[in-house]
């Protein structure tokens, strides 16, 4: 079979690749490898990022549940479900739900 027939398959948190980090955090990465990753993650009230940035990969934000603040090199914007954000690398950002209730991103 060819390699990209191999990578065209549904996918979903049921069957992706599974993490937790920070207090309570989920995250189901749905593609990973070298040229792309898209991640679902799952956040509680009250979580948050620690601050961070990367050095070579640009991150797109997109918001499927909830609210959640980003701060970007000192700027915070609030994000609503169905809305997203592009994060270049480099840029210092954080994450935070805003007001305090389940958050669900990509």
């Amino acid at each position: 079979m060819p390699e990209d027939a191999a990578q065209s398959r549904s996918v979903s948190r049921e069957n992706a690749q599974h993490y937790r980090w920070g207090n309570d955090c989920d995250g189901w990465h749905l593609v990973k490898d070298e040229n792309l990753s898209v991640i679902e993650e799952f956040v509680p009230s009250g979580g948050c990022e620690v601050r961070h940035y990367h050095q070579k990969a640009q991150q797109f934000f997109y918001i499927l549940s909830g609210e959640v603040m980003i701060e970007v090199e000192g700027r915070s914007t609030l994000l609503h479900a169905g809305s997203g954000i592009r994060v270049l690398p480099g840029a210092r950002h954080q994450i935070s739900i805003h007001p305090p209730g389940l958050c669900g991103f990509s």
